[in-house]
């Protein structure tokens, strides 16, 4: 019984990780939201969430662009791929933005579902599926401009960004077991 326990129990953990482990790959075969990554040094304001979200979705242009040169200039681009790079994040930014705004407007109005004085269950339900809607779109999007900066760069500079994102999530791995074990028990 206290296998089976100690099984149920570290079940989500271990999807957690294995989650953690299949976004880092995408990140390297794919070689965009590494940008964010190498550029904020770890412990950095925003941590993991920002290399997707953040960056596209709630970074000011300015920010972007620091992290976008430091992270270049880690991988030696050149001038023509500098400037590829920069107008394909540029062009999928303006294009996220509008779907920032949707996102706020569906938070908005599940704020207000939830504190009405009786929940709509179907109210309810047909959020969530619009916001998995609008998270799809998100994601498609995200996707297109990592699969278009892959084809900017030489296989080289992403087995660079792959060594760099398996130091980075060793490094969270660590902190994480380390938290783990500081951890007070119940």
């Amino acid at each position: 019984m206290t296998q089976t326990t100690t099984t149920k129990a570290s079940a989500p953990r271990t999807l957690g990780r294995v989650r953690v482990l299949m976004f880092g790959t995408l990140m390297a075969v794919l070689a965009t939201w590494a940008m964010a990554s190498w550029a904020q040094p770890m412990g950095g304001h925003g941590g993991h969430h920002e290399m997707g979200g953040g960056m596209m979705m709630g970074g000011s242009p300015e920010r972007m662009a620091r992290m976008i040169d430091r992270m270049l200039d880690g991988l030696n681009a050149t001038d023509a791929q500098r400037g590829q790079i920069k107008q394909i994040v540029q062009v999928a930014a303006t294009d996220l933005k509008s779907q920032r705004e949707a996102h706020r407007a569906l938070r908005q109005q599940g704020m207000q579902i939830f504190t009405a004085p009786n929940v709509d269950a179907n109210a309810a339900e047909t959020l969530r599926q619009q916001m998995l809607a609008q998270h799809d779109q998100v994601s498609r999007r995200m996707t297109q401009a990592m699969v278009d900066i892959s084809r900017v760069l030489t296989p080289e500079q992403k087995a660079k960004i792959a060594e760099h994102l398996k130091q980075r999530a060793a490094k969270m791995e660590e902190r994480h077991q380390r938290m783990e074990r500081d951890r007070p028990s119940r």
